[in-house]
């Protein structure tokens, strides 16, 4: 895919940053600015993001573990509740700088797309946009958790999958 139909795609995206710290948010709009999105809304706290996002409607919510009111994790709980919360189905990155492998593996339970390190990349932040946009996953019930359907592996002729 070239990068202008990319861009194309990213400036017509709505996208909800939800950070606590003004600093950080800031950081992340510029990524997403030069990136090419156009609107880019912020919100400081979970109690803020979870209006934001039945209000605005947002296409991606880029989200911080550590946020005032309703940590990450809570606010996971509910959007991802289907038949409670609006939009169950909203594309989540997580970005944030629980690094620990736990972190990612219980991020992944609640229902997140994708899970970016920061600090991170332009690079980085375009991939897993690219990623929602380009390879969408439909959300389901697994268990308890509802959660973006696993991703499929893909097998090269010739190539032998091992157990």
């Amino acid at each position: 895919m070239q990068d202008k139909s990319l861009e194309t795609l990213i400036h017509g995206l709505n996208i909800l940053i939800v950070d606590g710290n003004t600093f950080m948010r800031r950081l992340t709009r510029t990524m997403l600015i030069n990136l090419g999105a156009k609107s880019v809304t912020e919100a400081a706290d979970g109690l803020a993001a979870l209006d934001m996002i039945r209000d605005n409607d947002p296409d991606v919510v880029l989200l911080e573990w550590d946020i005032p009111l309703l940590d990450g994790m809570e606010l996971m709980r509910i959007v991802r509740s289907p038949g409670v919360f609006p939009r169950p189905n909203i594309p989540i990155i997580m970005l944030t700088d629980h690094a620990y492998r736990s972190s990612v593996n219980e991020a992944l339970r609640a229902g997140v797309h994708e899970y970016l390190i920061k600090p991170t990349s332009p690079k980085a932040l375009r991939d897993r946009l690219m990623s929602i946009v380009f390879k969408p996953r439909e959300m389901m019930q697994l268990g308890e958790c509802y959660v973006p359907e696993p991703r499929k592996v893909h097998v090269e002729p010739g190539m032998k999958k091992t157990a």
